[in-house]
């Protein structure tokens, strides 16, 4: 399927200004211009996010015990006791992205269903090289369980979530809830992932066939490896690259979206597939028009809407089954 015509009309004006030198590729800055050209890219895919809802600031623990930003969103609309919580973790390949850059889509998150967002900030490379960022997404897992009934989030209805490298860190709070429970603070009802990272360890044929054009470019995402795993080895560790997982048996279930025209959609597809051979229930789809980080996108493309729209569907029927359960 061909690019959605508003996405490959956004696409030809990056491209005009790659070739006037108006621009240029992200592996080809240095981190802190990467950094900030990431954080304006947020205010052109989605100038004019919900503002009718509150947004906390508030502060956690990293995974060394030092202060980590976070925010929560939540609609205005009082909610009886404790809130069901979306754990959403932001994506940037581990080096870029924040709570700004992704605050449009936790306010978009929020408002389409009864779960509050809370989103952790995490360190990123060079400056914080892996595993740190896989063990600030577990520390803000025990911090929800420790400090939530204060913000009046229920720590027993959570679902992880994220998009890109954040999608990875998701699955790392899940797969050791699942794994190695002893260690787990949270146990999600699910996961909601958005187009994950899940092997860095090699290249499929997606990383060749949109290797460049399609806003996430093959070179970007090596340029985000290399800063975050400085050891080659660890590219093989499930914390960065999930496919190697020995076990997936017990993950919770998933809902997965990803993009047709990505560089990552070949690792995804694989991933959705470990994912169904280990008997995991699992809800996935391939948005054939769109490409990587769609879901920052609802200003410019009219299709995010109804991705949106489903997730907060979907999101009802998780919190309704928990309730069945006598989970609350």
């Amino acid at each position: 399927m061909s690019l959605h015509p508003d996405l490959a009309g956004f696409l030809e004006l990056v491209e005009l200004g790659r070739l006037t030198g108006a621009s240029q590729p992200m592996h080809q800055m240095s981190v802190e211009q990467a950094r900030a050209e990431f954080e304006r890219s947020s205010q052109v895919l989605d100038p004019s996010p919900p503002d009718d809802l509150q947004v906390e600031h508030l502060q956690m623990v990293d995974g060394e015990g030092q202060p980590l930003s976070a925010r929560l969103y939540r609609r205005q609309s009082p909610v009886d006791g404790l809130q069901p919580v979306l754990l959403y973790f932001h994506g940037g390949g581990y080096v870029v992205g924040s709570l700004d850059s992704h605050d449009a889509v936790c306010r978009r998150l929020a408002m389409c269903s009864d779960f509050a967002v809370l989103a952790p900030a995490y360190r990123l490379a060079p400056e914080a090289p892996f595993p740190a960022a896989a063990d600030d997404a577990l520390a803000s897992a025990r911090w929800l369980v420790e400090h939530g009934e204060a913000q009046r989030l229920d720590a027993r209805r959570v679902v992880v979530s994220g998009d890109s490298a954040g999608a990875s860190l998701a699955i790392v709070v899940a797969a050791v809830a699942a794994q190695q429970p002893e260690k787990a603070a949270l146990r999600p009802l699910a996961q909601l992932l958005f187009y994950p990272v899940t092997d860095i360890s090699c290249q499929r044929p997606s990383h060749g066939k949109f290797a460049e054009g399609y806003l996430l470019e093959s070179e970007t995402l090596e340029w985000f490896y290399r800063h975050y795993v400085r050891d080659p080895s660890q590219r093989l560790d499930w914390r960065v690259s999930p496919l190697h997982l020995t076990a997936l048996e017990g993950l919770a279930p998933t809902w997965m979206a990803l993009a047709g025209h990505d560089p990552l959609l070949d690792e995804g597809v694989a991933w959705a597939h470990a994912l169904e051979k280990a008997g995991v229930p699992l809800q996935w789809r391939v948005e054939e028009a769109l490409t990587h980080d769609f879901l920052r996108m609802q200003g410019m493309v009219e299709a995010v809407e109804g991705i949106y729209a489903e997730v907060g569907r979907w999101l009802k029927a998780v919190g309704a089954g928990c309730q069945s359960n006598g989970n609350i």
